[in-house]
């Protein structure tokens, strides 16, 4: 009877391989598994195209191009605020569009794009503060431009909301209200919105990506540690602060933000450049009356410098005069430079 028995078992769980019950659990499976290998594939080739830093582009032609569809001439100022409209426009329209805020894959997860994002928007932020207080207005006293007005705080909206608003409808309200702002600009029929290229309106702004360069190379240096003398009060004897602070600083990046403060600071020098170059169009005279246009175009140089290829698949962190390069100590360099330049300039521009 054993072996009867053996032989009915054997036969019961063949039948029940074969099936249609279980036939339809592993097509289920099997689909299943199909379906999420894909998804996996798809997520991985659009977060590797998404990861793609946008090209540099011609101010002078861009500009050109946006008066043409707009119907507007290029007047005295056009070229920085039709740069400073699309620097912004492309953190928007990039492919994978403004990934910040994502909450699903794979933008969820990808950080080097949305740090290259928040550089931009400071360096955007930066200028539509200037565009308001001192670009658009004579003088101290004189009133703000009315769509100015709007821009400026639109475009200092939370970068990382993705609902009720959305952080990309805050600024493309700041986009749009800047568009007013060029559209009055170049219409002699509306003499009330004005852009004064004056050489202490350029010094100001200047001041401030002066300080923007400066902190991004201390950022970047700090990436293999760094021991400081602390010079906070040095240069005023009277000088004062709130809590005292140690003699010495150890400042060190923690490794997983180093390339976080990397693609930050190549954001930083994508749109600065940009802006650089409007500023060198719309600033022209005052500079050729300083003999200041080959230190502008220095500083655009050594920024264009930190745009090249990045060839290793991550940013290395190599110590020193070490074997392994150290991505963030290069950045730091032509960051260093440019805002040495930037120096120069401001104080030739301060001279009569």
């Amino acid at each position: 009877m054993a072996p009867f028995n053996d032989t009915t078992s054997r036969s019961k769980q063949l039948l029940g391989l074969y099936h249609p019950s279980t036939w339809k659990e592993k097509g289920l499976l099997w689909t299943l598994g199909l379906f999420l290998g894909t998804y996996l594939v798809v997520v991985g080739l659009l977060g590797s195209y998404w990861s793609n830093e946008p090209d540099l582009f011609d101010v002078v032609e861009s500009a050109k191009e946006m008066a043409a569809d707009r119907k507007e001439q290029v007047v005295n100022g056009y070229t920085t605020t039709a740069t400073l409209i699309r620097v912004a426009g492309t953190l928007l329209d990039k492919p994978g569009g403004y990934l910040s805020n994502d909450i699903s894959p794979p933008g969820v997860f990808m950080d080097n794009i949305p740090e290259w994002e928040f550089g931009v928007l400071v360096q955007v932020r930066d200028l539509a503060r200037t565009l308001r207080n001192d670009f658009s207005r004579s003088q101290s006293q004189s009133t703000e431009d009315k769509d100015l007005i709007v821009a400026e705080p639109h475009f200092n909206y939370d970068n990382s909301s993705w609902i009720f608003p959305s952080t990309e409808s805050e600024y493309r309200a700041a986009i749009e209200a800047m568009k007013g702002y060029l559209a009055r600009l170049s219409d002699p029929q509306h003499q009330n919105a004005q852009f004064y290229s004056r050489a202490d309106n350029l010094r100001d702004w200047l001041a401030q990506v002066e300080k923007r360069l400066g902190s991004l190379s201390q950022r970047l240096s700090a990436s293999v540690g760094q021991e400081r003398l602390n010079t906070d009060l040095a240069g005023d004897s009277g000088a004062e602060q709130s809590t005292a602070t140690p003699a010495q600083q150890f400042n060190k990046t923690p490794w997983m933000k180093i390339d976080n403060v990397f693609y930050e600071a190549r954001g930083h020098a994508w749109a600065l450049l940009h802006l650089l170059k409007a500023v060198e169009k719309d600033f022209g005279g005052v500079l050729d009356k300083k003999n200041a246009r080959i230190s502008l175009q220095q500083i655009i140089r050594e920024l264009e410098s930190t745009q090249q290829g990045v060839w290793s698949p991550m940013i290395l962190n190599g110590s020193g005069f070490g074997f392994v390069a150290n991505h963030s100590l290069v950045m730091a360099s032509y960051l260093s430079r440019a805002n040495a330049a930037v120096i120069d300039l401001r104080r030739l521009l301060e001279q009569g």
